[in-house]
């Protein structure tokens, strides 16, 4: 029961507070991607995944992180994004690795959008004064891609063996 409720909570809850963190400040901590790698090994041994199926998760992981630095380096994606993106990998393996990449990159397109034409318009004086949503606001500002990858792989997680499998 205990496995079956950090199965649940783990893996989400970290997600959805790197998609939060990104959204008001514009930053993943490295703590995320280390809590999720952390769990991953920790989950990994408790469910008894065999090696050479843990191996596979993490060549996916090391794939991603590869490339995701890539992409930091040409200033494409915020460190915090490349981290979160190996991580998740990680937890996702090759299994579900082209269908993450896929949703990542389509809602990473609609944030993306959304956020550009939200830019376009005078922000509402309602608005005025929220540090995060004026830093949203700015057209010289970035795309907090977190919380992409973050729905991408919370849209992916109830299909994976780590759920399909709970008692």
């Amino acid at each position: 029961m205990l496995l079956d409720a950090a199965l649940l909570v783990i893996f989400p809850a970290l997600m959805a507070f790197a998609a939060s963190s990104d959204l008001f400040t514009m930053t993943i901590s490295n703590r995320v991607s280390i809590l999720l790698v952390a769990g991953f090994a920790v989950l990994a041994f408790a469910t008894g995944m065999p090696a050479a199926v843990a191996l596979q998760h993490v060549g996916a992981g090391v794939l991603v992180l590869v490339i995701a630095f890539v992409f930091f380096a040409r200033g494409w994606i915020g460190g915090g994004d490349a981290k979160l993106a190996a991580a998740t990998a990680l937890w996702l393996g090759f299994g579900f690795l082209y269908e993450y990449l896929l949703y990542a990159s389509l809602l990473g397109g609609v944030l993306t959008l959304t956020l550009l034409e939200f830019r376009k318009y005078a922000l509402p004086g309602r608005l005025s004064g929220s540090d995060w949503i004026e830093r949203l606001h700015r057209r010289d500002g970035g795309i907090p891609y977190g919380i992409a990858l973050a729905a991408a792989a919370l849209l992916i997680y109830p299909s994976t063996p780590w759920m399909t499998t709970l008692g």
